[in-house]
């Protein structure tokens, strides 16, 4: 029986890209060709305008963007929460949050989440006979597992883990640990190098999915920002929809690339004064 994964990518697709879009088609073909998965669905996560990013336009447009970029898709969706908290929040909250998601939307795990809730005590006068561990013991191979959920990313983000005080080690594990990362990167990269050089991502290899592109594709949101500062064309770099909105409201521009500008990133001032 084949294990059912959703892909959660998080990020500020400032704007989204054809490259944000291709990372989710690479994953689920790697997990579908493994034939021991099946991805059911696909999470875009847009960043808070509370990260602090340099030239971080509102999160209002970005998820706009966003839900044009995927209408056509069956599989990809976009989430707003994250978006829409007044603070930053760490990637391993949003990876929680949209796993007890799954959990509460999920009849059986909703069964078993209520078992623990009797009170055994009244049960086992009610029930004297105390069958019920045994009943137990029979159905929990019937009942249908919690999808995982996996952190999609690119291998930048992968390699940013090793950037002090823009992760907490402890999020790191739980990550790799509790969720698992699947990681798209180019021919040729140092990924596997960088995780063979940390202690803790080599413990849990094992739950850390390397696809490679081989079908190379430089994308980028900060160069894309870029062309249209210059008055350049990104058509075909992004979805018709995105670029006929971003034309439309006028979103990229020499002011708006210097928002923030001198602002400390939100996980860098947090997890700088928390080491204090």
């Amino acid at each position: 029986k084949k294990t059912e994964v959703v892909l959660l990518a998080c990020g500020s697709f400032n704007p989204i890209t054809n490259m944000h879009l291709r990372l989710f088609e690479l994953a689920k073909d790697y997990f579908d060709g493994t034939g021991k998965y099946k991805v059911i669905k696909g999470i875009i996560s847009p960043v808070s305008d509370a990260y602090k990013k340099k030239g971080l336009i509102s999160a209002d447009h970005r998820v706009t963007m966003a839900k044009l970029a995927t209408k056509n898709s069956d599989w990809v969706e976009v989430d707003d929460w994250e978006s829409s908290q007044s603070e930053w929040v760490e990637t391993v909250k949003v990876l929680r949050y949209h796993h007890q998601k799954l959990l509460s939307s999920d009849p059986t795990s909703s069964l078993q989440n209520a078992l623990p809730l009797t009170k055994p005590g009244r049960k086992r006068k009610q029930e004297p006979n105390r069958h019920d561990p045994i009943k137990k013991k029979n159905q929990s191979p019937d009942i249908k597992s919690t999808p995982q959920i996996k952190l999609l990313c690119g291998s930048d983000v992968l390699e940013s883990f090793g950037i002090p005080n823009l992760w907490k080690l402890e999020d790191i594990t739980e990550i790799v640990q509790n969720h698992g990362l699947v990681c798209i990167s180019r021919a040729g990269s140092n990924v596997q190098k960088f995780i063979y050089e940390s202690d803790l991502l080599w413990r849990h290899k094992n739950n850390i999915h390397l696809v490679e592109e081989w079908i190379t594709n430089d994308i980028s949101s900060t160069r894309i920002r870029r062309a249209l500062r210059r008055g350049q064309s990104i058509r075909y770099l992004v979805p018709d929809v995105v670029l006929a909105y971003i034309e439309k409201n006028n979103l990229y521009n020499p002011e708006s690339e210097d928002k923030n500008a001198g602002v400390v990133l939100a996980p860098l001032q947090k997890y700088a004064s928390d080491s204090k």
